[in-house]
């Protein structure tokens, strides 16, 4: 494709089921405005309806949307505290709506450290949302990828299996996103080129699409953009293909 404009017009044969997003940027795209870097987080948010409706739109089932790492517990704390009011106010602001649109929200990641307020909303989301099927959204607030795989080895542990119990198949049940098809398609804004602890056991053989667009800038033409990319790739988990043999 040579631009935007061409990419606009390629019909989607090929769709992923799940995709993850890194939503990185908000800070970067705040600064760049000369806000405070809580003035990129509330922008990031302000997207996600549009995201989410362009989700179902393209045929989309699952979105494992990357919120705050185990790792973000570095950053200052004034930032921190501004992140778990943001969410808490994200889902006071837009839950109604998206569970009227049909979206079910699902938390993925450890809820040891976060106040007993945000435990009791992300609860309060799953509860309100469960019953809802035309897009499944994986928020992953206060997650990591080898935390989550120290966390299934612990209660593998915990549950007494032995050691010819342990397969890949058996391991997975017991990650955070067990149930679900791993992601076709990891999805990262901001420049960067890296997964940074994010689905690092799921996505084993995900494709992987890094764009420079900050997150509060990626709307509904570049998550398009990035499903025309995804479909011209050749998926072979490991194998070869016809021609290749």
């Amino acid at each position: 494709m040579n631009s935007a404009k061409d990419e606009a017009t390629v019909p989607l044969k090929k769709v992923p089921q799940h995709v993850g997003i890194i939503m990185d940027g908000n800070g970067r795209w705040a600064q760049a405005r000369g806000l405070p870097r809580t003035a990129g987080h509330r922008a990031g948010t302000e997207n996600l309806r549009e995201i989410f409706q362009a989700a179902v739109d393209f045929g989309i089932e699952i979105l494992t949307l990357y919120a705050f790492s185990t790792e973000n517990w570095s950053r200052p704390r004034a930032e921190i505290r501004a992140l778990m009011r943001l969410l808490n106010r994200v889902i006071d602001d837009e839950l109604d709506e998206f569970v009227e649109r049909g979206v079910r929200i699902c938390h993925v990641g450890l809820l040891d450290g976060l106040s007993p307020i945000v435990v009791q909303k992300i609860q309060h989301a799953e509860e309100a949302s469960k019953e809802n099927e035309r897009l499944i959204v994986n928020v992953a607030f206060n997650y990591g990828g080898r935390a989550e795989i120290v966390e299934a080895a612990k209660r593998m542990i915990a549950d007494g299996l032995s050691v010819d119990e342990v397969d890949e198949e058996r391991f997975g049940e017991y990650l955070f996103t067990a149930g679900l098809p791993d992601p076709d398609l990891i999805i990262r804004t901001g420049g960067d080129m890296r997964l940074s602890n994010f689905l690092i056991w799921q996505a084993a053989y995900a494709e992987l699409y890094f764009t420079p667009t900050l997150w509060p800038d990626f709307h509904r033409q570049d998550l398009r953009q990035a499903l025309v990319s995804y479909q011209q790739r050749d998926r072979r988990f490991g194998g070869l293909d016809s021609d290749s043999q």
